[in-house]
């Protein structure tokens, strides 16, 4: 018997399934390597953007013109993964409280099937998932990489599983997991389902605030594995 693909689950990284990773001081130390400066990390979040855009944000705060940024940013990208090569080894990432036991347990699911859906570029989303022993699970995503944008990645992300499951998925057939507003923003604007995640930097009731589908305290609460297989009602879970 085969099972036709009718859900994908498309997973954000920092803050969602791992933290605490490297990644901030080595953009920072490859801006600096690569434009002179780190720009002004002390003013701007980097939680929920694409790396391009983070680049962006800092250096227009230094006052660095934008065909300059535009200009070295491949540059700076390419030397940032390498960065996040060489110092992974020595500062893990910690792969948040029962990810593991989730994606094994989705995994399983007849006709559901997980992504990414990242504002990493490609390859510094390979580099810390592999590190910790995850990027098997994630055949495909949309990333960084592919726009400065976030909220073009959905779109990015449902044509690249039509091409891997079937002209027959539609938005409806996505859900997007993540730990900001940002993430559950790109998913509404796209016409997907939401979960939020308050294992980031935002709480519980301020991601309630986005009108998200489904928000839990963590990926370890009661109804995650549910709600990421099967969806259902807006629900909040409680701490």
């Amino acid at each position: 018997m085969t099972f036709e693909t009718n859900r994908v689950i498309l997973f954000d990284i920092d803050g969602t399934l791992v933290r605490g990773s490297p990644g901030r001081s080595v953009f920072c130390a490859a801006m600096e390597e690569v434009y002179g400066e780190p720009g002004r990390p002390e003013l701007v979040s980097f939680s929920g953007k694409t790396d391009p855009q983070i680049a962006h944000e800092l250096l227009a705060l230094a006052g660095v013109e934008r065909e300059r940024v535009d200009a070295l940013l491949p540059e700076m990208l390419a030397r940032y993964v390498e960065l996040l090569a060489e110092a992974l080894p020595d500062r893990l990432p910690e792969v948040l409280p029962g990810i593991p036991d989730l994606l094994y347990r989705v995994a399983a699911e007849e006709g559901v099937e997980m992504a990414l859906l990242t504002g990493n570029v490609i390859d510094g989303a390979r580099i810390k998932l592999r590190s910790v022993g995850l990027a098997g699970f994630f055949p495909f995503g949309a990333f960084g990489s592919d726009s400065m944008d976030r909220n073009e990645l959905p779109a990015i992300a449902l044509e690249r599983a039509r091409s891997r499951w079937g002209g027959h998925l539609h938005p409806g057939h996505m859900v997007i997991v993540g730990d900001t507003p940002r993430d559950v923003i790109c998913g509404r604007l796209a016409g997907m389902e939401t979960v939020a995640v308050a294992t980031g930097q935002y709480s519980l009731e301020e991601l309630a605030d986005t009108e998200a589908d489904r928000v839990f305290p963590d990926l370890e609460a009661p109804g995650v594995y549910d709600s990421l297989v099967r969806g259902g009602v807006r629900l909040v879970g409680t701490v």
